[in-house]
């Protein structure tokens, strides 16, 4: 079974952390959504709450194959907080899969790994990362790395992974039940 962590925090964006868990279990997958602060509910950016799985501290975190960041000002916290960008690092460098969106690829720029690859995010954060080559693709591949623009893409970017890691076939029977 493909196994995807998810870290949030308060402020993380509830689409972009709802469709995207919701999405790769349908594919059957084991999605655990990481309270960066504990199991206490996580207040997402529109004041939605969600209650995580399990405290990030108490997992085994490289037995996850896939690792998501969502966006929203939640993604500052990704960003501060040393066990997410040494996860990032040692995803990276065992070549699993990241995926971020929205904001998240701010984190993927601060743990150093974004550096010479093609990604997209919010249109404007890339200012904050002094990366004017953004692309203006709603999902964009580069090698491990799976990067998306915001809560308007969070199916395409979800589906992405799935077709990705997976199989063509496995997404495709998501997206018809979705009747997406």
């Amino acid at each position: 079974m493909i196994r995807a962590l998810i870290p949030i925090a308060d402020g993380s964006e509830e689409m972009e952390v709802v469709i995207v868990t919701d999405t790769l279990r349908r594919a059957g997958w084991d999605v655990v959504l990481a309270g960066l602060h504990g199991i206490a509910p996580v207040t997402a950016s529109r004041k939605v709450k969600i209650i995580p799985d399990a405290c990030w501290e108490k997992l085994d975190l490289l037995s996850f194959d896939l690792l998501v960041l969502p966006g929203g000002a939640g993604a500052k916290t990704l960003c501060e907080h040393d066990g997410v960008q040494e996860t990032i690092r040692i995803f990276d460098i065992e070549e699993k899969w990241i995926a971020a969106i929205c904001a998240g690829p701010r984190a993927l720029h601060k743990a150093g790994v974004l550096k010479g690859r093609a990604f997209t995010c919010y249109p404007g954060v890339e200012k904050d990362m002094q990366r004017p080559d953004r692309s203006d693709e709603a999902v964009v591949v580069d090698r491990n790395l799976v990067t998306s623009q915001g809560p308007g893409t969070a199916f395409d970017f979800a589906l992405k992974l799935i077709e990705l890691i997976d199989s063509p076939a496995a997404a495709e029977k998501v997206r018809s039940g979705l009747i997406y």
